[in-house]
């Protein structure tokens, strides 16, 4: 893609975007007291705001990248991320953990651990949590930076200095407070900023009639699209229906799943995994005023929640409908190429002394990249014809490469409709997504590193006033590391599959140790250690010895090769789950308890007083509001069936 130059419009959005966002930060600095005022808020936003901050916080490359990148890659499947795997995980949270996280007065998830077993459990957490933050945010980091560089023509070291430092200066200044107002802003904005982009897209494809009309084609001969190996072929409902494909098994759709990995793998272990155990999202309600305002909390992110697939996978959809409409000159871009490849590759067109396999070979090589030596040799005879000119050939050559930068999706989706203004309006929203996604992960990283880890165990008895600091230091620590990071998810074509990837070794395991502590009072903090342990371990082990598009393996020997990275995450994630529950409730048994009834008090449902909602009406009362969010919720179901 070429650069796009901004106008003055689209430069002032931006920057009015920025300037905004630093002042709120420098805005509440001066309410920035204590430890607990920068790392925690004190306990004090009101349920709407924390409700839009939690979904915010969960709207960074995930979101806006990753499911856009997994709504062409994977079709209609994708929404299972929101209705199989987000809206019960949240509900449930609301209703039956968050009374235990709030309630505990812990400041955090690793804090709650220690409370309900004992240091080791706590200091196991703390560590994986830090380090999958840092994956997380170098996620966004690394997205950012070649939106900026493929958008504008900006170097990637350039424009990760820049937005980063704009993250620095807002959660330096504001603390948790800072991002989670910058998270209700970035919410409005990216609304805002996609809507034009989904209207524009279903117009152009013919409707959401015409949309399907196009994705059923391109299912029986995915290849032609380079979205699947030749020989592949679906139903052509594979990109346009949520559970039919899925319950045909994993050989019939897209995604390689079949119903198990879905609902367990998928619905169960990493849903749960994510929104009950993630203290990303988890630190949102646990910032709010008071016990109903954190219960309500997720029950008022579940609502926009529901309806985001048609803002984030729609995009998606629509780039695959338009690569397969020769009339729209749109392909789904390929991976990035340097200048310097395509200038080889240019050479070799030239130089190519017939329309051969030879020059088929010299071509690829000098991309670097796998090629349609159909659309090779048509270019090299097209230039023995009559030369071309080298932005023709380059031209040839981009459209030449036989596999997809599904990242790139939504960027190339905002270069083709959007318009002076709009295109601002686009980037600033994408810009929110990005930050919202880094600021979310470096507070839930400060405030773990600060109080589970650096209190805990390095330097403890300090001042409030030494503990602030640090937590101000940890941040600007947080983000250097996330920068490092940025690089390992560069490796990917997709940043859902290396999102779900870090998910499946830290929060599926985590989720089979909750499940356990919050529900059966018999659980050791010895089981609940080595469990945690052995399921990462198997995680981990799983993933040396099976391969999923080139990628795993590492141990040497492959057991077995998975048909996507999704598939291959959903079955690393149930292994964790069952190795550490298992494990966990071996270990358990076999060790003795080291903490009362009367010490558990609070920290395990059983022993817990049940919670009465006596001054809320009963149809704002948290379980009834769950089950209304979960017909809503089987309704979609049911539609895309």
């Amino acid at each position: 893609m070429e650069p796009m130059h901004l106008h003055k419009i689209d430069y002032t959005i931006l920057l009015a975007y920025v300037a905004f966002v630093i002042g709120i930060g420098w805005m509440l600095a001066r309410y920035m007291k204590t430890s607990s005022d920068f790392l925690t808020s004190a306990r004090s936003i009101p349920t709407w705001v924390t409700g839009l901050a939690f979904i915010s916080a969960n709207l960074g490359a995930l979101e806006l990248v990753g499911m856009a990148a997994s709504g062409a890659k994977y079709g209609i499947a994708t929404a299972h991320f929101y209705w199989v795997g987000a809206i019960p995980a949240m509900i449930f949270l609301a209703v039956f953990m968050m009374p235990f996280y709030y309630g505990s007065k812990a400041r955090s998830v690793p804090e709650y651990l220690k409370m309900r077993f004992d240091e080791r459990v706590r200091a196991l957490n703390a560590i994986s949590f830090a380090v999958m933050t840092i994956f997380a945010s170098g996620i966004s980091m690394d997205a950012l930076a070649k939106l900026l560089s493929q958008l504008l023509g900006w170097n990637y070291n350039f424009g990760l200095l820049i937005c980063s430092g704009v993250v620095l200066i807002y959660v330096l200044k504001g603390g948790l407070t800072s991002a989670i107002y910058t998270e209700v802003l970035q919410f409005f904005m990216i609304v805002l900023g996609f809507a034009p982009v989904v209207y524009l897209g279903l117009k152009d494809v013919g409707w959401w009639h015409g949309m399907n009309h196009s994705l059923q084609a391109v299912a029986v001969n995915p290849s032609a699209l380079y979205l699947k190996d030749t020989g592949i072929s679906y139903a052509p409902d594979a990109w346009t229906s949520a559970w039919r494909p899925v319950l045909a098994g994993s050989a019939n759709n897209p995604m390689g799943v079949d119903w198990f990995a879905m609902i367990f793998g998928l619905g169960f272990v990493l849903s749960f995994g994510y929104w009950c155990c993630n203290f990303l999202v988890v630190q949102r309600a646990m910032a709010a005023k008071n016990m109903t305002a954190a219960r309500n909390t997720p029950l008022v992110a579940a609502v926009p929640k529901m309806f985001f697939p048609f803002l984030v996978i729609v995009p998606g959809m629509i780039a695959v409908a338009l690569t397969s409409m020769p009339d729209k000159n749109y392909r789904i871009p390929p991976p990035i190429v340097s200048q310097a490849s395509y200038s080889n590759a240019i050479a070799a067109v030239r130089n190519a002394s017939a329309a051969d396999a030879v020059a088929v070979k010299a071509v690829g090589d000098a991309l670097g990249e796998k090629v349609d030596s159909g659309k090779i040799l048509s270019l090299v005879a097209a230039n023995k014809a009559s030369q071309l000119t080298d932005t023709q050939i380059q031209q040839g050559l981009y459209n030449s490469i036989a596999e997809n930068y599904y990242s790139g999706v939504i960027l190339s989706l905002i270069k083709k409709y959007c318009p002076p203004g709009l295109f601002g309006l686009a980037l600033t929203a994408l810009l929110a997504s990005f930050m919202s996604g880094m600021a979310g992960n470096v507070t839930a990283f400060n405030t773990v590193f600060t109080y589970d880890l650096y209190q805990a165990y390095f330097v403890k008895g300090k001042s409030d006033r030494h503990y602030f600091l640090t937590g101000k230091v940890i941040t600007v620590v947080g983000i250097v590391l996330s920068a490092g990071a940025a690089y390992f998810a560069s490796m990917y074509d997709n940043a859902m599959d290396v999102i779900q990837l870090v998910f499946s070794f830290v929060n599926a395991p985590l989720f089979a140790t909750f499940l356990l502590a919050m529900f059966w009072k018999r659980t050791t903090g010895t089981g609940a250690f080595y469990g945690l342990f052995c399921g990462i371990g198997a995680s981990t082990m799983v993933h040396g010895l099976t391969v999923a598009e080139g990628k795993g393996g590492w141990l040497g020997h492959k057991l077995y090769e998975f048909p996507s990275s999704m598939a291959q995450n959903f079955w690393l994630a149930a292994v964790a789950f069952i190795v550490c529950f298992t494990f966990t409730l071996v270990i358990s048994l076999a060790t003795a308890r080291t903490k009362s009834d009367a010490d558990l008090k609070g920290l395990v449902y059983s022993l817990t007083p049940k919670i009465k909602s006596d001054n809320l009406p009963f149809f704002l009362q948290p379980g009834v509001v769950g089950v209304v969010l979960l017909i809503a919720c089987a309704i979609l179901n049911v539609i895309f069936w």
